[in-house]
């Protein structure tokens, strides 16, 4: 399905995954923990906790576990991401069985999906009409206008979007951002440690344009290689993304014509249905008027085979065995190590997910989601509202003026919790069993018709940006909110049954994340109504920076594979984010006490819980190809640093676990970060 290249960073994700033993009674039922919230056999006493906390908390069990073999990583994510599958898999197969006028579009979708045998069947034939347009364009223009058409899979050079304006977020505007790559990054083409990598791709090319019928495969890919090559070259880093102020580019369509000759920009607007738009925000500006010139240098004839090979690539999971397998040779067995495809049931039940979100997670909430849990959020969400708001006013390094501002956008945060109040309807979107691909390209319709239709309108506010059985959280700036679905709200992240300090350094810490991300180094410019602009004084600003540059630094001395090191500048917002996750949680468990002390268990202060509850979270195991994959595309830092480079400057945590000077992870007083 045709997906729109990514263009402003609408949302701000906790996507990274945490390993864990957990047992449950069945494959729909949530996971347990121990007997208060926390799996005690899982630490490894041989570890101080000084020198690596993430082991000392997680080595056991770390040692003992194993990725499952259709997996490139493992953790307390993933285990909540099986459950969900598991519940909604449920759900579709008694949609199939014993459809209703609520569930029979789910169940059509699906089905159509499992029938494996008629898939095989068609091989690459769904692909032959948007091929032979292909073939049949004679201009560079032509497939300009391909490349912007909604219904294809073609891959595009040049990505519009909808969404809410950054400096008027009361409006939708239309983004654009360019691509052209079939890798995941550009280090993938440009940095010699990829080198096989490349050449394992070239590979892939080849045999999608065999399957494809494509004439001259080996000598096309090798052509095709080139061109993406050079586009890597123009391409921006993957931290220059992150600049909120940078990617702010207005734009009339004739100033990006101008700007960028060579491509034909108002043929792909028209073709999105974009003709009469006025107004464009170009995000990596610079990097236009450079893939523009490499367009028009680049022959006709690998221009189409690059389309050819994007439109293969797209659909290769839906298509045969030779396209699946071919598909998962390349993307998940070489970008990421893992061993075996997934069955195809889970397969279904995610493209199920992607295009019927909230058709699934409207049955999901009814079945799994308790109203008492969106209660007990509320409460944790206030408590840590409560202590940021008085670390603001402690701030020794900010002024009044900043400060006033800063709690003006903390008061006006809006909290969602569980699943939308209004579902979305997709009465409009036309299933038809037996047609996989057909479903495919009306689904892509159905989606970009529905941004469409709401470019001049008010922009809702209501809308959430992932369906509730979806184990994530997010922070939009435009809207200035946080948002928690239903899935993550389960053990080990929250559990109505643990101990309230767990629940802190879990949930708690998620819901700071979150929060601490409207104060990031990009989330803190927008003020509390979502605008893009500047409400800090320079001076206050200078003394931010500082500190997050100190951040930074301490986080790329992180060697992860040999080789490697964290980048600093790409993952600094989310860094920021797991520093005010766990100092906010820790105070927000303090608050929660009502001056009581902490009980203790088997041993455990109520500090030391929270820390624990933090750490098991982040328990991870992960393929080192995959590892590799994060540090250069990810702006998650990998799971042992969300664990130790926290920690570490985290005053209470060196006297609760006695940490000292020589231990591997002290970090001198006068060193350590604090932030907010």
């Amino acid at each position: 399905m045709k997906i729109p290249i990514p263009l402003a960073a609408a949302i701000t994700t906790s996507l990274l995954v945490a390993c864990v033993t957990a047992q449950s009674d069945s494959a729909t039922s949530a996971p347990r923990y121990g007997t208060w919230g926390f799996d005690l056999s899982g630490r490894d006493s041989a570890v101080k906790p000084g020198d690596d906390f993430f082991r000392f908390a997680n080595g056991g069990y770390l040692e003992r576990t194993h990725i499952p073999e259709d997996l490139a990583r493992f953790g307390n994510f993933d285990v909540l991401t099986i459950l969900s599958e598991n519940r909604v898999r449920e759900i579709l197969e008694e949609a199939v069985k014993q459809p209703t006028q609520a569930t029979s579009k789910l169940g059509h979708f699906f089905s159509t999906f499992m029938d494996e045998a008629q898939v095989e069947q068609l091989g690459a034939q769904p692909l032959a009409a948007e091929l032979a347009k292909v073939t049949a364009a004679t201009s560079r223009d032509e497939l300009a206008v391909m490349m912007g058409h909604p219904a294809s899979m073609c891959r595009s050079l040049f990505g519009p979007g909808i969404s809410a304006d950054a400096k008027d977020p009361l409006h939708y505007a239309v983004y654009i951002g360019s691509g052209g790559l079939g890798m995941p990054d550009k280090d993938y083409y440009l940095k010699p440690a990829f080198a096989e990598t490349k050449a394992k791709y070239q590979t892939y090319v080849t045999a999608l344009l065999t399957l494809v019928g494509w004439p001259d495969p080996a000598r096309l890919a090798t052509a095709i290689v080139a061109f993406e090559t050079r586009l890597a070259e123009a391409s921006w880093e993957r931290a220059e993304h992150r600049d909120r102020d940078k990617t702010y580019n207005p734009m009339t369509p004739a100033e990006l014509t101008a700007y960028a000759p060579g491509f034909d920009f108002a043929g792909l607007l028209g073709a999105r249905g974009l003709a009469k738009v006025q107004h464009l925000i170009v995000s990596d500006n610079t990097a236009f008027p450079k893939k523009a010139a490499i367009f028009t240098d680049t022959p006709l004839e690998t221009l189409q085979a690059w389309m050819a090979y994007g439109i293969a690539d797209a659909a290769a999971p839906y298509l045969s065995k030779a396209f699946v397998n071919a598909s998962f040779g390349f993307h998940a067995k070489t970008l990421s190590g893992q061993p075996e495809q997934r069955a195809r049931w889970k397969r279904g039940v995610m493209l199920t997910n992607e295009v019927l979100g909230e058709a699934v997670g409207q049955i999901y909430v009814a079945r799994f989601f308790p109203a008492t849990s969106k209660r007990q959020m509320l409460e944790l969400v206030n408590n840590v509202r409560t202590v940021l708001a008085t670390r603001i006013n402690q701030l020794d390094w900010m002024g009044e003026d900043t400060k006033k501002a800063a709690q003006q956008k903390l008061a006006s945060f809006t909290v969602k919790i569980g699943y939308p109040d209004e579902w979305r309807d997709y009465s409009a979107l036309l299933v038809k069993p037996g047609d996989l691909y057909g479903n495919l390209i009306r689904a892509g319709q159905f989606a970009w018709q529905h941004d469409l239709d709401r470019l001049d309108k008010p922009v809702d506010r209501m809308e959430w940006g992932m369906p509730p059985q979806k184990v994530n959280a997010y922070y939009n700036p435009s809207f200035n909110e946080i948002v928690f679905p239903a899935a993550i709200l389960q053990p080990p992240f929250f559990d109505p049954q643990a101990d309230p300090a767990v629940n802190y350094g879990g949930i708690g810490g998620v819901i700071a994340h979150e929060i601490s991300h409207g104060f990031d180094d990009q989330g803190r410019k927008s003020d509390g109504a979502g605008v893009l602009k500047d409400w800090w004084t320079s001076e206050d600003a200078d003394k931010f920076d500082a500190r997050a540059q100190r951040l930074g630094a301490q986080y790329e001395s992180f060697e992860i594979l040999p080789g490697e090191h964290i980048n600093g500048k790409l993952t600094m917002g989310e860094n920021i984010g797991d520093m005010g996750g766990l100092t906010f949680a820790l105070d927000a468990y303090q608050l929660s006490l009502h001056g009581n002390p902490a009980p203790v268990l088997d041993g455990l202060s109520g500090v030391q819980r929270v820390f624990f509850g933090w750490a098991q979270v982040w328990r991870q195991k992960m393929r080192d190809e995959a590892q590799r994959k994060q540090i250069h595309t990810d702006p998650h830092s990998p799971a042992e640093a969300r664990v130790n480079g926290v920690v570490r400057n985290i005053d209470a945590w060196y006297s609760a676990f006695d940490v000292k000077p020589g231990d591997k992870l002290y970090v001198k007083p006068a060193d350590r970060v604090h932030i907010w």
